[in-house]
């Protein structure tokens, strides 16, 4: 009887050891994880699987994140994007991003310590808009003339 409950042990064990490596390498093919913070990864969902398969109760993730520096916020700001807290992905607007984490940008800046004025979209992406809102008459008070006439289109040739 004793030999069984061994046998289960280590059998338990060595799924536990194989699901870990599926779930650490499945989550690395997608997230970007950096070989020093590689460890503790396995290590975290080790330990969790054999929570689990101990019977304990799953602990519920820390709401409160980690807080960044001042200059991991500076270095988070980039002219091309915006790297998300969140994930650390690069993205040129981060509003819809945070809307599918279940955040708004009150909450995200509040969350992870961030400025009042932190922005939600890439400077140069910002500028790319801009420029095509000017470009197509938007902001201009109607019947004001403007610097530059639209050139006057000639006859349509028939087909």
């Amino acid at each position: 009887m004793e030999r069984k409950v061994q046998e289960d042990a280590v059998t338990t064990s060595s799924n536990i050891v194989d699901l870990s490596a599926e779930i650490v390498s499945a989550y690395v093919a997608r997230n970007h994880v950096s070989i020093i913070d590689l460890p503790g990864l396995i290590a975290t969902v080790h330990a969790t699987l054999n929570g689990l398969a101990a019977g304990a109760a799953p602990v519920a993730a820390a709401d409160e994140a980690e807080k960044p520096t001042p200059a991991q916020i500076r270095k988070s700001v980039t002219p091309d994007a915006l790297v998300s807290f969140v994930d650390g992905k690069p993205y040129k607007t981060l509003k819809r991003h945070l809307a599918s984490h279940g955040l708004d940008p009150y909450s995200y800046r509040a969350r992870y310590g961030l400025p009042a004025d932190y922005p939600m979209v890439a400077v140069n992406y910002a500028a790319q808009r801009s420029e095509l809102a000017k470009s197509i008459g938007l902001g201009r008070v109607a019947g004001q003339a403007s610097a530059e006439q639209p050139k006057a289109r000639g006859p349509r040739k028939a087909a």
